[in-house]
C-alpha cells in the first residue's frame, strides 16, 4: 500500500489528534503536498538545514518533527535563511515537513506522559486543563498542558534531582528549593514551563519539573517553600524522536506499510556550560 502525507497525518491523528493542539500552535503540515507519497521518514525535534540536508541525503521524503517549522506567518521567504531555506529544499527534493507539537504534549501517552515515565513519575491528572477550544470530543481526564503525579516513595529534592540526571544522562541542572526538601508529588511540563508557574503553586505538588524557567518565576517558587528542577528545554523534548519513532513503526507496521523510519541523532542542545 503507498502511504500519502495526508494518511500519515490521519495515523497521527489517530494517538494525538491535532485539535488537541492550542490556538496560538502551528502543528500539522509546514511544507509538502498532502498527496505525496512516503517511503522514508527522518524524526527530529526541530526543522533545521542539518536535518534537512540529512533527510536530502538519506532519500527521505517526510520530515516529522516536534517543533514547527515556524509559529507565526513570515512577511517575505528568503531562500538564503531560515525558514526560506528549509521551504526551498524542501519542494527541490519534495520532502513534506510535518509538526506535530502542542497536540502530542497533550496526548494520553504523548511526550508528557513519556517525559513522567522516563524519569519515574506515576501520573493521574493534567497540570493545566485542556484550553483548546475545538476539543468537547475528547472527554479524558489526563488530557491537558503538563502532568501532575506521584514518586513511588519519598526522596529528598536532592536525591530526585540525582535520578534525574541519571535517566535523562545530564550533567548539570538548575535547582531552586531546600535540598532536604522531602517530595512525593510531581507537577512537570515538557519544554517551556514558566506560564504555568501559578498552576504548579495552586496545586499540591511539592516540586516542579520543566524547562526555560526565568528568573522571578524562580523567586515564587522559592518563596512558596516548593522545589524546582529546570532540566532544559531540549533535554525534556529530545526524548519525541524516541517516542515518535517507536510510534510510527508499531502502527505502520501493524497496518501493513512498509516504511523506513530513522531518528535523527545529532542534535545538540544549544546551550553548553562552560
Amino acid at each position: 500500500m503507498q502511504l500519502t502525507v495526508k494518511k500519515i497525518i490521519d495515523i497521527i491523528d489517530a494517538f494525538a489528534p491535532f485539535d488537541l493542539a492550542e490556538d496560538w500552535d502551528n502543528s500539522g503540515l509546514q511544507v509538502g503536498s498532502l498527496g505525496w507519497t512516503i517511503q522514508k521518514i527522518m524524526i527530529s525535534l526541530d526543522v533545521s538545514m542539518d536535518v534537512m540536508e540529512a533527510a536530502k541525503a538519506w532519500g527521505a521524503d517526510l520530515v516529522l518533527t516536534h517543533h514547527p517549522l515556524q509559529m507565526k506567518s513570515e512577511k517575505s521567504i528568503d531562500f538564503a535563511k531560515m525558514p526560506g531555506s528549509a521551504i526551498a529544499l524542501a519542494a527541490r527534493e519534495k520532502i513534506s515537513i510535518l509538526s506535530v507539537h502542542t497536540n502530542l504534549d497533550k496526548t494520553i501517552n504523548g511526550l508528557n506522559d513519556y517525559f513522567a515515565k522516563i524519569i519515574g513519575v506515576n501520573c493521574d491528572e493534567p497540570l493545566h486543563g485542556n484550553t483548546s477550544q475545538s476539543i468537547q470530543s475528547h472527554d479524558n481526564n489526563l488530557q491537558g498542558i503538563g502532568r501532575i503525579g506521584y514518586l513511588d516513595y519519598a526522596l529528598s529534592l536532592q536525591d530526585l534531582i540525582a535520578q534525574i540526571k541519571k535517566r535523562l544522562g545530564l550533567e548539570f541542572l538548575r535547582v531552586t528549593g531546600d535540598l532536604n526538601l522531602q517530595v512525593k508529588k510531581i507537577a512537570l511540563c515538557t519544554g517551556s514551563g514558566g506560564s504555568l508557574i501559578d498552576s504548579f503553586l495552586e496545586s499540591s505538588a511539592d516540586v516542579y519539573i520543566t524547562g526555560d524557567i526565568k528568573y522571578h518565576e524562580a523567586r515564587q517558587v522559592e518563596i512558596r517553600h516548593k522545589g524546582l528542577i529546570d532540566v532544559g528545554h531540549f533535554a525534556s523534548e529530545i526524548i519525541v524522536v524516541d517516542l515518535l519513532e517507536s510510534c510510527l513503526a508499531q502502527t505502520l507496521s501493524s497496518s501493513g506499510y512498509n516504511i523506513k523510519i530513522k531518528g535523527f541523532k545529532e542534535e545538540q542542545d544549544p546551550f553548553k556550560t562552560v
